[in-house]
């Protein structure tokens, strides 16, 4: 069995497209393709499903894509090992991550000046809800991934604290609200609400937070981003709870939004770096990096677009 045909199928399973897949590999499909008849005959068994679109996995090839992750995982150790007596990180770090605003956490520097740290490593950096984060750590997609981990990680898995925010209740600035210097649950009770997606782990946070407290609240609109929500809340169709870096209004836009600090609840969002145990070691020097790092002029990219 080639490591090269494990890593073919493994590409198509998470792509779940062969033209992807191809590119992702720089090999033309039709080499995909071979690569992979190669080795369901190895294996005994087809692992996709013939004409399906998008490219599904049979019953066998589900039971072998963790498998297949441990083998490329383990030859990759086992190359980083001789590599880090020339002291050298190589290989591949596939980061996943939520939306996060440089104002809470630096992320572009941050990766910038971890890439030009280790150049001989390919860092790759993909955005998924907070809430499908962790399984893709544990399945092996994933080498690490920042996100607002609710509770304690799943077993395999550790959470190392980066930082954290509190929400507040952002009103528009007409809002009868807006002169409060503080709010409660109860001060909240029917208002009508703009919420983000139900996967998000905000959300998870503000549900069970007014179901704990008995208070009840309307939710007129969700939406799954962060302007947007604010333009809502501007434009009056409803408050929100929300962390403060997510609102920050578009440059030469008047500021017409009130953020209001909460009390009798303290609802925040806890970001962290998870990993496996062991974490591979591009994601162990990854921790460190993110743990130790301080800014310098040379680590920020040219442009820094916030992410919503």
């Amino acid at each position: 069995m080639e490591l090269r045909h494990l890593r073919h199928f493994v590409a198509l399973a998470e792509e779940r497209n062969f033209t992807r897949a191809a590119d992702r590999e720089l090999i033309v499909q039709s080499g995909l393709s071979s690569s992979v008849r190669a080795l369901e005959r190895e294996v005994g068994a087809e692992l996709f499903v013939r004409g399906s679109r998008p490219v599904r996995l049979t019953a066998e090839g589900t039971a072998l894509l963790p498998a297949a992750r441990r083998a490329l995982e383990a030859a990759e150790a086992a190359r980083q090992a001789v590599q880090d007596v020339r002291g050298l990180l190589s290989g591949h770090l596939r980061i996943g991550t939520y939306p996060v605003n440089p104002r809470l956490l630096p992320l572009p520097a941050l990766l910038v000046a971890f890439a030009r740290a280790h150049p001989a490593l390919d860092v790759s950096v993909r955005q998924f809800p907070g809430t499908d984060l962790a399984a893709r750590v544990t399945d092996g997609e994933l080498d690490c991934a920042l996100f607002d981990q609710i509770g304690p990680p799943p077993p395999g898995l550790r959470a190392l604290p980066l930082v954290a925010e509190e929400l507040q209740v952002a009103v528009p600035a007409t809002h009868p609200l807006a002169t409060r210097t503080s709010l409660t649950l109860a001060d909240l009770a029917d208002e009508p609400f703009v919420e983000t997606d139900p996967a998000w782990t905000t959300r998870r946070r503000t549900d069970a937070a007014f179901t704990e407290a008995a208070v009840p609240r309307r939710v007129v609109c969700e939406v799954a981003d962060w302007q947007l929500l604010r333009d809502l809340v501007e434009a009056g169709l409803g408050i929100a709870l929300a962390p403060p870096t997510q609102l920050t209004p578009r440059a030469g836009d008047p500021d017409t939004l009130r953020l209001i600090p909460l009390t009798g609840t303290r609802l925040e969002r806890h970001l962290a770096l998870v990993l496996p145990t062991p974490a591979s070691p591009a994601a162990t020097h990854f921790a460190t990096h993110l743990t130790t790092w301080r800014p310098t002029p040379h680590d920020a990219p040219q442009a820094t677009p916030e992410m919503p």
